[in-house]
């Protein structure tokens, strides 16, 4: 290693360790819902303009290869709170609930002394539908995972929201993306007052259909189809709450010291144009590149210089990333962690990824080890695929005939794995989840309610769909 390598090695280290002590870094966790890999404008996007996220781009590190820990909701945001892939949380579809034996990345950084506020789309409660505000009682809230403040939904939510403020239903007018910054910030500036370090989970209902974005979001997308065009209106809305929370933050000096961290909870929607996933094959609820794929940044500029890096990084490495950087040790054995810190990557680019990076979600699953990706189609049958991505992007030419020795190893890696999940899986106990309108909770509210868009939309598929069976 070169002098100027070891000096920068050492410096890096210090500044990391003080972080450590007294000057805990600002974290905040920003995530939109079903916004896919290619809807931004960093990507060249023929009609979609992200002035924000390109900012944030330039400013931070910007992941060509990131990866939600499950092509679904759910699955991925208990990947993001736990560091574990999502079965092993009891999260095996969209609406289970969390089990309560997890230990979360809320619950960890509340013990050295952070408070912690989670804004926006929880969906790790149990209940099923569009979103509802979470009562303050709910056995599976934010509260019972670790967040002090909470003004949140059990799913996805739309224009003048109805959310739970601590477990208050709180009726909130105007756009749901510029709402959640707005009540986010307004955590952070408290803390910041009283000095105190700070961890905030934003996760936008946005921009998941039913999709209803406000005239001024639509402009420039009269070309489109009206779904696409309310579909890209609400990603715009999302830029200038992105860009609402960036200037505040800056204001309040704590820039440096403030890590933000975006990203999608899975792949792109299919009968979006232009493309949410550009070249790359499949969508969300797939196991292809197009559903798991999402666009991912990290901004810290205290210590973090602005690159592009095409390292493959997971929502599962949240977790012991930031725990990595507060000097937290994850010393219990029975909480196993998926995912893997990348704080060596946030000065000096690391070719290759020591780890796999892995996948079970709905009886299939995947494998990614730096360019070869193993697609389990069913993972009971062993319907297995390899592809090269660096070769094949697209995922269109099976190498499992041709790579038998590399095909084998993964493949008996991958099997090992799961069985190791298997295992964790028969030690917990499941929770069916539960439709809100099925529930005795929400009887009072079903008729006033059923007139929002997100819940009558959701309703007329429904009967829809029961009319086909």
């Amino acid at each position: 290693m070169s002098g100027i390598k070891i000096f920068f090695t050492i410096f890096f280290f210090f500044q990391l360790l003080s972080c450590h002590n007294n000057n805990k870094p600002n974290i905040i966790l920003i995530m939109t819902d079903d916004q896919g890999w290619a809807q931004t404008g960093y990507y060249d996007h023929p009609v979609l303009k992200t002035p924000n996220l390109d900012a944030m781009a330039e400013n931070g590190l910007r992941f060509d290869r990131f990866y939600a820990g499950a092509p679904q909701c759910s699955p991925t945001r208990a990947s993001v709170l736990t560091g574990r892939n999502n079965d092993r949380t009891g999260v095996f579809y969209h609406g289970y609930a969390l089990n309560k034996n997890e230990i979360t990345i809320s619950q960890q950084l509340k013990s050295i002394g952070y408070t912690t506020g989670h804004f926006g789309k929880w969906h790790l409660n149990g209940i099923r539908g569009p979103g509802v505000p979470i009562y303050k009682d709910d056995e599976f809230s934010p509260a019972a995972f670790g967040f002090d403040k909470w003004i949140s939904v059990t799913n996805f939510f739309d224009l003048d929201p109805i959310m739970s403020d601590n477990g208050k239903f709180t009726d909130f007018y105007g756009s749901s993306s510029e709402i959640i910054v707005v009540e986010a910030l307004k955590f952070i500036e408290k803390n910041v007052k009283e000095n105190k370090p700070f961890f905030s989970v934003i996760w936008d209902g946005s921009p998941h259909d039913p999709f209803v974005a406000l005239e001024e979001d639509k402009i420039g997308f009269e070309n489109l189809n009206k779904e696409s065009k309310e579909h890209y209106g609400e990603i715009v809305a999302f830029d200038k709450s992105l860009g609402i929370l960036r200037k505040k933050i800056n204001e309040l000096g704590i820039s440096n010291n403030t890590i933000i961290w975006y990203c999608s909870d899975n792949g792109g929607l299919r009968n979006i144009v232009p493309s949410s996933v550009g070249e790359l094959k499949g969508f969300k609820n797939t196991m292809w590149e197009g559903g798991l794929r999402v666009p991912g940044i990290i901004e810290w500029p205290k210590i973090i210089k602005p690159r592009v890096t095409k390292y493959p990084v997971s929502t599962l490495d949240i977790y012991p990333t930031i725990l990595d950087i507060v000097g937290i040790k994850n010393d219990n054995s029975s909480n196993y962690l998926d995912g893997e810190s990348i704080v060596e990557i946030f000065d000096l680019e690391k070719q290759k990824r020591t780890s796999k990076i892995p996948f079970r979600f709905d009886n299939r699953g995947a494998f990614i080890h730096n360019d070869i990706k193993l697609v389990v189609h069913d993972i009971n049958k062993l319907d297995v695929e390899l592809f090269d991505l660096s070769n094949d992007p697209s995922e269109s030419v099976d190498i499992s005939k041709t790579k038998i020795d590399l095909f084998k190893v993964m493949r008996e890696e991958y099997l090992k794995w799961n069985q190791g999940v298997l295992d964790e899986i028969k030690e917990n106990s499941v929770i069916e989840p539960v439709h809100w309108r099925d529930t005795e909770l929400y009887n009072e509210f079903i008729k006033d309610w059923l007139s929002r868009p997100e819940y009558s939309e959701y309703i007329k598929r429904e009967w829809r769909s029961r009319v086909r069976e």
